[in-house]
This record gives structure tokens, C-alpha cells and sequence, in this order.
């Protein structure tokens, strides 16, 4: 453009000549991620959340009967605590395995197929883990349902971050987050109301457990594909198409018109798993990378640490089954007002003093919980742990897919999610030995682990109310 000239940048795509003449030129036309988050929040952005959601309830139905299992097989199968820490910590196992695969996956053929492909590996696994014989058998089992629900969670959040409109993309993934609160209700009503009943009530636990398996079947004909994922492999039609479907949702009679950018121009895979995973350490990205894997470490610590166990601790301090799964329950029910103040507070507040904050919470409520020996104590401090331990998940979970561009999306969000569960390996494991020294020493450990990933979370970048690319 000539000097002469001043461009006016409207959307009316006006021209401004030095004699006050106006002409019109042609726009630029947006670019589909654009036109994306431009959108309000419609209908089918809410089919999308609840597609994803009720896949990641049903996964935190699964983790969250385990504990419950646990305590039941203590008593049945007479197993010490270090044959228990075996199961817990064979489906972690599985779940680092398969968060940094499934990660790996979801950036080389796409989020909705892996999505619904873990659902349905870790369903059939489940529903096969309620006819295990011995303690062999389930801890296999257990670790081929962590492969299938390890991959699930990362991936998921992915393909959500990458449709919600950026002004409240951080609470509507807060907001998937808070299905895993419904999923581990569910789990302690089960838990409840199935497991004491007989000596195969932690059978038809697990058994209901096998639900994901069902519902794979509908995510995959259901939800749509990743916009960005879609135009990286060069199927613009495929693209353009959900679009303009979440265009019509929002009432958009005539989206922009999409010029020869229809036409597919199919490309290679993209980057190589090598080269995925040292582009996840480029200068650009290093500090995110190293924070966020620490942050995801010293939660999953503390998390699996600590609600894997509290069954089977309150058992062993002298409480019934049943009393002990009903504390649970009620601990349990603190994880939806925790969601809902970090959904909050994640778009008012920014992330990482979201995330560190409730981190902050978390280690006094686990210091506080340690030292508790009387039923409204325990109650009371349980649920502060519960509401400001689940907080902070929305707000991680929220966080990380943002840090990455479109091609390393999913690996960095997959891969930070597998280091976290090698922390879930070794926390099951360590229980029993810092028991030993008493219930405050372990929840102090907890706390201390809480107190970490507070301090790395303020050196995160904070991507609120920006494009993801």
C-alpha cells in the first residue's frame, strides 16, 4: 500500500484516501479458528462438553471405586497393605503409559477417535476385572484399565480447549474437569450402597464399572473432530463443515464463505513422537514444560496419595465399612463447590494464582486432615481437602492443553499427565511405609508435596482470553 494511503482495519474493510474519500476493498477473510472463537457458547458446544463430560465421569467412577475395592478385598482376600498398593498402583502404571501414547496418538490421527477408543479399552477391562480369581489376575487387569484411562483425560481436554471460545475457555474445561466430581459420587454411592452388601458386592462394582464400554460407541459417531487438528492434516472440507455447524448452533445464517480453502490439500502425518516430544523443550516452551511437569507430579502425589487411601485408613482407625465409605461419601460431595469457585475464579483471577492458590489450600486442609481424630474433624477437614484438592485439578487441567500450539497439543498435555502418574505409581506404595510413622507424618508429606507444585504453578504462562494459536 502506498504512502498516500491510511487503512482503516474494520470489519467493514473500508479504504480512507487523504481527501476524505472512502472506497471498499475486499476483507480478509477469518480464518476457521477465528471464526471459532468468535462464537458464543451454543448448543453444540454444550453436546460437545457433555460428550466429553460423561466420558470422564465414567472414568472417575472407575478410579474412584477402587478405593472402595480396596477396602473390601483387605477383608475378604486378606491382603496386607502392600498387596493392595500392587492393584492401586498396576492401573496407574497403565495410566502413565497410556497418557503419554494417547497424547501421542491424538496429535497423529485425531482427539475424537483415541478419545473413544480409551473409553472403550478401559471399559471392557473393568467389566473383565469383576471375574478376576486372584490377586495376579487383577492387578493385570487393573493396569489395562490405567492404559485406556490415562489416555482418555488429556485427550479429551484437548479437543474441548480447542472449541470453547477463548473469553471462557478456562472455566468450561473447568467445567468438564467437575464431571470427575459426578463420576467419584457416583463411585462412593456404589461404594455405599453395592460393595458391603455381600462378598461380591466389589464384583458388581466393577461390573457397572464397565459402562464405558457402551458409551464408546455412541463418541465415536457423535462428537466432532478438532477443528485445528482437521486443518492441520489439510481436510478442509471436513473442517469447514463442523464449522459451520457450530455457526448454525449459534444462529450464524451465513458464515463467511470459505473461498478454495474447501478444497483438501492432504499433508504428511506432521512431526515425528521424537520430534513432538523435544519440541515440547524448544526455548519457547522449556519453562512451561518443566513447571507443569512438576506441578502434575506433586498433585497426583498428593491426590492419589491421599483419596485412593482414606477408605482404608478410616477402616484401620476403627470405623466400620459402612461408616467409613459414608465419611467418604460425604468428604466427596466438597469436590462440586470446589469446581465451581475455580470456574470462577480461572476467568476473573487468570490460572496460575487460581491454580496455585487452591494448591495452597490443599496442603493446609491436608495438614489439618492429618491431625483429625474425632468424626466431625475428620468430616470437616476432609472436605476442605476434597473441595481446595479438586480446585486446583479444574484449574491444572484448565492450564495445560492452552501452553501448546496445535501440533503439540495433545503430547504436551499427554505427557505432562504421564509424568504425574508415575507420582500415582509411587504414592499407593509409599503409603503404607509413611503410616508407619503415623497418619499426621503422611498427610504432612502430602502437604509438603502441595506446597511445590503451588510455587512452580506462578512460573506458568497464563493464556486467558487468548486464541490458542
Amino acid at each position: 500500500m502506498p504512502s498516500a494511503y491510511l487503512r482503516r482495519t474494520g470489519a467493514g474493510g473500508h479504504i480512507l484516501h487523504q481527501n476524505g474519500d472512502v472506497s471498499t476493498a475486499p476483507t480478509t477473510p477469518r480464518t476457521r479458528s477465528e471464526r471459532l472463537d468468535a462464537l458464543p457458547f451454543t448448543k453444540a458446544h454444550g453436546r460437545l462438553l457433555v460428550g466429553s463430560g460423561v466420558g470422564w465421569a465414567l472414568d472417575a467412577m472407575d478410579v474412584g471405586l477402587v478405593s472402595f475395592v480396596l477396602a473390601q478385598l483387605a477383608v475378604q482376600w486378606q491382603l496386607g497393605n502392600t498387596e493392595l498398593s500392587w492393584i492401586a498402583s498396576a492401573g496407574f502404571l497403565g495410566m502413565a503409559i497410556g497418557a503419554t501414547l494417547g497424547g501421542l496418538l491424538a496429535d497423529r490421527v485425531g482427539r475424537r477417535h483415541v478419545f473413544a477408543i480409551t473409553l472403550l479399552v478401559f471399559g471392557i477391562a473393568t467389566g473383565a476385572s469383576a471375574l478376576a480369581w486372584g490377586l495376579g489376575v487383577l492387578i493385570v487387569l487393573r493396569f489395562v484399565v490405567g492404559l485406556g484411562l490415562g489416555a482418555e483425560l488429556p485427550v479429551a481436554s484437548t479437543l474441548m480447549s480447542e472449541f470453547a471460545p477463548p473469553r471462557i475457555r478456562g472455566r468450561i474445561i473447568v467445567f468438564l474437569e467437575a464431571f470427575w466430581a459426578i463420576g467419584w459420587i457416583a463411585a462412593a454411592l456404589i461404594g455405599y450402597l453395592v460393595v458391603p452388601t455381600s462378598d461380591d458386592g466389589w464384583r458388581w462394582a466393577l461390573a457397572i464399572g464397565a459402562l464405558p464400554a457402551v458409551y464408546a460407541a455412541i463418541v465415536r459417531t457423535r462428537l466432532p473432530e478438532s477443528v485445528r487438528f482437521l486443518e492441520s492434516r489439510g481436510r478442509h472440507r471436513e473442517a469447514e463443515t463442523v464449522v459451520r455447524e457450530f455457526e448454525a448452533s449459534a444462529g450464524v445464517a451465513h458464515p463467511e464463505p470459505a473461498g478454495d480453502t474447501t478444497t483438501d490439500t492432504p499433508v504428511s502425518a506432521g512431526l515425528s513422537a521424537g520430534e513432538r516430544l523435544r519440541g515440547l523443550w524448544v526455548p519457547t516452551h522449556r519453562r512451561d514444560t518443566g513447571s507443569l511437569w512438576i506441578v502434575w507430579f506433586c498433585v497426583n502425589f498428593s491426590y492419589y496419595g491421599a483419596f485412593i487411601w482414606i477408605p482404608t485408613i478410616l477402616v484401620a482407625s476403627g470405623f466400620s465399612l459402612v461408616r467409613s465409605f459414608g465419611f467418604t461419601l460425604i468428604i466427596t460431595l466438597a469436590q462440586i463447590p470446589g469446581y465451581a469457585v475455580s470456574a470462577w475464579l480461572i476467568e476473573a483471577w487468570g490460572r496460575k494464582q487460581t491454580l496455585a492458590t487452591f494448591l495452597a489450600g490443599s496442603a493446609v486442609s491436608a495438614v489439618l486432615f492429618g491431625t483429625a481424630t474425632t468424626e466431625p474433624t475428620i468430616i470437616v477437614f476432609g472436605m476442605c481437602l476434597s473441595f481446595c484438592n479438586l480446585g486446583a485439578w479444574g484449574a491444572l487441567y484448565a492450564t495445560t492443553p492452552e501452553l501448546y500450539p496445535t501440533a503439540l497439543r495433545a503430547t504436551g498435555a499427554g505427557w505432562a499427565a504421564g509424568i504425574g502418574r508415575i507420582a500415582s505409581i509411587i504414592a499407593p506404595l509409599s503409603v503404607p511405609v509413611l503410616l508407619l510413622a503415623g497418619q499426621a507424618l503422611l498427610f504432612s508429606v502430602f502437604a509438603a508435596f502441595f506446597v511445590v507444585a503451588a510455587v512452580a504453578a506462578l512460573f506458568l504462562s497464563d493464556m486467558r482470553g487468548r486464541s490458542l494459536d
